[in-house]
């Protein structure tokens, strides 16, 4: 009985080592995972940060090859008041009754003339285009609509007159054309009258 005995104490301890060894089997697979999983995740990490660190490349490359591009666009937008002014200007000296027949006012105009030719000869020089609108379809990218003239001759849409030119800088809007455009005459409005 004795013999039956120790065999059996003998095989619970075979079987428990053999059970501590399948843990621990099991242990040593789960680190081996997870060091795997590490791997991948750091793996992971890193991949992502390079491809963040080309983006961030990328748009700085973008944004200084702008500024070189477009860096004078708020200069452009500023100076464009000024070649307002002279024509503003010049227009209403020519239009003033008092002041038409004035020959030294005459030379004047004229000086003012050649200053504007001058500010539009700078512009083209550096990419600013004039907006040509008159008698073309109205689009509402490149114009902006101030008012409607009932117009018979005129389709629908089209742009009538300039109220105030718009430019482009290279390829960018830089002021849109603020313009009158055609409408079709009102039927209403004749049968009311």
């Amino acid at each position: 009985m004795e013999k039956e005995n120790d065999n059996k104490i003998e095989e619970k301890q075979e079987s428990s080592e053999t059970e501590g060894s399948k843990t621990e089997n099991k242990d040593e697979v789960a680190v081996e995972l997870s060091l795997e999983d590490k791997l991948k995740e750091a793996q992971d990490k890193l991949l992502r940060a390079l491809a963040e660190t080309e983006n961030q490349r990328r748009r700085s490359v973008k944004e200084v090859k702008e500024a070189f591009e477009y860096g004078g666009f708020n200069f452009a937008r500023e100076t464009l008041s000024v070649l307002d002014n002279l024509q503003r200007a010049h227009q209403s000296i020519k239009n003033d009754e008092n002041l038409k027949d004035n020959k030294d006012l005459n030379k004047f105009l004229e000086n003012i003339k050649i200053i504007e030719k001058d500010l539009i000869t700078i512009f083209e020089k550096n990419n600013i285009k004039k907006i040509n609108c008159l008698k073309e379809k109205f689009d509402p990218n490149n114009h902006q609509a101030m008012l409607e003239i009932e117009d018979e001759n005129a389709s629908p849409g089209t742009v009538l007159q300039e109220i105030q030119p718009g430019y482009f800088y290279k390829d960018r809007l830089l002021r849109p054309s603020f313009v009158a455009i055609a409408k079709k005459k009102d039927n209403k409005n004749e049968e009311k009258e």
